[in-house]
């Protein structure tokens, strides 16, 4: 009886001292799990403006309003482009499965065409809208396609952060991702990739990814600040900036929100 009691001392001293102890006992793909099961709200609205900044400097804005619905575990996301004048009326639909067997489906809407684009797994590599996001970036990895190892424990702005190795397994996934090779850092509190180093199968380019807005929303780890920069060696050929505002969740959205036929109508 005593052993007992001094096992169970022992075991509250340990979980005094060890609060983190099952986190920290994780392998590479459990975190990457996390990251993809995290709590992200449910019917969530947010108004964006994205940033484009060539080589020279020179920039562009567009403002965006993006709203999301999770399905169960599959997530669907609808963006309207609002301005400038170019881009006004481009509309833009995701459907992220959680199956790995099933490819998710990307719809892109020109108002010049009037008439919506399936996103080809092939074409899904290519550049978002013009900026430095490919529409792979607009969805979640299949994380049964990659090998991931962690690297070590790092730090991001204070806070601390598994950094993780995650390759392909074949060429199938980085001709659909354009990535041969990524560095992710994870927050650990958050389960947030908060930076990035994506290495391109094409063009000998590196995109370094980073999120320097992060902060909790109606309990919720919420972007609000992510940036995206494509370099040749130590010369940068493009940027992209997203600021998120008024980002709010549990919103009224109906399912036929998340439609072709919303998306050619527009909001």
């Amino acid at each position: 009886m005593q052993n007992h009691i001094i096992k169970l001392l022992l075991l509250g001293v340990l979980g005094l001292w060890f609060p983190c102890a099952a986190f920290a006992a994780m392998d590479a793909r459990q975190i990457m799990q996390q990251v993809n099961d995290r709590d992200d709200g449910d019917n969530s609205s947010a108004d964006l403006t994205m940033t484009l900044v060539d080589k020279h400097g020179n920039e562009r804005q567009r403002r965006i309003r993006s709203f999301n619905k999770d399905r169960g575990k599959d997530r669907q996301r609808i963006m309207f482009f609002l301005a400038p004048a170019d881009v006004k009326d481009t509309a833009f639909l995701t459907y992220d499965y959680d199956a790995p067997e099933r490819d998710d489906d990307q719809w892109l809407y020109l108002p010049a065409l009037k008439k919506s684009k399936r996103i080809a797994s092939s074409d899904k590599s290519g550049a978002f809208m013009g900026s430095d996001f490919n529409y792979s970036d607009m969805t979640r990895r299949n994380l049964d396609a990659y090998d991931f190892s962690l690297v070590r424990e790092d730090e991001v702005r204070g806070r601390k952060a598994w950094l993780i190795e995650a390759l392909p397994k074949n060429r199938e996934e980085m001709e659909e991702t354009g990535y041969k090779k990524s560095l992710v850092f994870v927050d650990q509190e958050s389960f947030v990739v908060v930076r990035a180093v994506h290495w391109t199968l094409d063009g000998n380019l590196l995109k370094y990814q980073d999120v320097p807005g992060l902060e909790k929303i109606d309990g919720i780890w919420t972007v609000t600040r992510m940036t995206m920069t494509t370099k040749k060696g130590k010369s940068t050929q493009h940027h992209t900036g997203l600021e998120f505002r008024d980002t709010r969740y549990n919103q009224d959205l109906p399912a036929e929100m998340f439609s072709v036929r919303r998306l050619e109508k527009g909001l």
